[in-house]
């Protein structure tokens, strides 16, 4: 199947040219500013923009266990409607990826379900060590820890088992970084003055700049000591952003760092309106946070954007603040806050692609995806920029049915989104048929 893209605009490796370009089955075969081949499908993208297909680094999408909330089918489905083309998931699942086989469950469901790409973390506890040294580098996108406990059961706390799992993987070590000590005493603190209904707009506090500085900090030291590859989660505050740094190229960098869309988009000050919506570990912070990590973003301290996206059913939000889960779905709508930043003058295009696409395969050494190349894997966007239209309730995609961007109104839009050279969604219109490939990864 050839499918030609002619005259879009290519946003890639820090440019953007006017072109051509061809699509031969999986992979994309000739980039030019003119191409007259024959093809199966021509695509006209006249005024339209052309995008690697974005990886985000970080979802759950709750499958096994959770999946009243969401699913690999319902979940990917709504990131090829945003753009999203590979997904790197998370292992607090139920029961949690934290043994081969239980990995290899996960690989298997996404093999029948995934609309997108697809990569596991393995988990690691306090007891999983020879498991965790089993996984195989080239199919695993890395070893996820929780450093401080968040949704699921998977805090590692022991300093034994960190400097071990530290020492001896090869393997990329993505953390979740916020200080347990601290959290449970603001937490106790806090519900001796409100008992079970703390009011959320305090959940800042109690998830303290303190507590995720405290926790980054100490896995940096120990990365450092032990020379192990460590990716920091969804940095939260200004303070940590001054761990990080911008002096030598991401393909150096041993610790690297990541921000989600939302920590770029709210502050404590949206609790008063979105309440328990916006509820996330870490916290959304202060202005002054969110100013920080864009500043970070922006000088190349931050080196990736994802979402962190984690459904909840809307019942369960509603909850008091102890029993409200933390989390939100995004996956459906980051490409399009950030072009929305595009709009608003905060970030190029060039430096959107590099976050959401280019940066992720750098990091995380995904084969042959990420960019717009000869030869490579044609996971692509197309995306209209003067096309308004606001998030509702009926065009929502997960599977909770609820956005915390409900009532926003966009002014771009993902109009084409290609899969391995499939056209899996256009106007609306979603492909059931489906296209998501296991990612493989480069191994030194």
């Amino acid at each position: 199947m050839k499918t030609l893209i002619k005259n879009v605009k290519i946003v890639n490796e820090g440019k953007i040219v006017e072109g051509d370009i061809l699509l031969d089955n999986d992979l994309i075969s000739k980039i030019d500013s003119q191409i007259f081949e024959e093809a199966d499908r021509i695509i006209d993208g006249e005024g339209k923009y052309l995008l690697p297909g974005v990886i985000d680094d970080q979802v759950h999408f709750r499958e096994p266990g959770l999946t009243h909330k969401g699913d690999i089918e319902t979940e990917s489905r709504s990131a090829i409607a945003g753009g999203t083309t590979s997904f790197i998931e998370q292992p607090n699942t139920v029961p949690n990826a934290v043994t081969q086989e239980l990995l290899a469950d996960k690989y298997e469901i996404a093999s029948q379900k995934a609309y997108a790409n697809y990569g596991f973390m393995m988990g690691g506890t306090n007891d999983n060590l020879e498991e965790v040294l089993k996984t195989n580098p080239r199919n695993v996108p890395g070893i996820k820890l929780f450093l401080g406990s968040s949704t699921g059961n998977m805090l590692v706390d022991n300093p034994e088992t960190l400097e071990k799992i530290f020492s001896n993987t090869k393997m990329l070590i993505a953390v979740h970084c916020e200080d347990e000590a601290t959290i449970t005493a603001n937490t106790q603190q806090y519900i001796d003055q409100y008992g079970e209904d703390i009011p959320v707009k305090f959940h800042h506090l109690i998830r303290s700049e303190e507590a995720c500085y405290k926790s980054s900090s100490k896995a940096i030291e120990l990365a450092k000591k032990t020379g192990a590859r460590l990716h920091v989660f969804h940095l939260s505050t200004a303070k940590e952003t001054e761990l990080f740094r911008n002096d030598i190229p991401l393909k150096d960098k041993k610790v690297t760092a990541e921000v989600c869309v939302h920590h770029l988009t709210f502050t404590n000050e949206d609790y008063e309106t979105k309440g328990g919506l916006i509820k996330w570990n870490p916290a959304v912070k202060t202005q002054k946070d969110k100013d920080g990590l864009w500043e970070a973003l922006l000088d190349d301290r931050i080196d990736v954007i994802a979402t962190d996206h984690a459904p909840h059913t809307w019942e369960e939000k509603q909850n008091v603040y102890t029993k409200c889960p933390s989390g939100a779905p995004l996956v459906q709508h980051s490409l399009l806050v950030m072009l929305e930043n595009y709009k608003n003058g905060k970030i190029s295009l060039e430096k959107i692609v590099e976050k959401m696409a280019h940066n992720p395969a750098i990091l995380f050494r995904i084969e042959k995806r990420g960019f717009i190349r000869e030869g490579y894997k044609a996971d692509l966007v197309l995306v209209d920029l003067n096309e308004n239209w606001t998030v509702e309730k009926e065009n929502i995609l997960y599977k909770c049915g609820w956005s915390p961007l409900e009532g926003t109104t966009f002014h771009s839009k993902v109009t084409h989104t290609f899969v391995n050279g499939n056209l899996v969604y256009e106007n609306g219109k979603i492909n059931e048929q489906k296209f998501g490939e296991r990612l493989l990864f480069e191994v030194e």
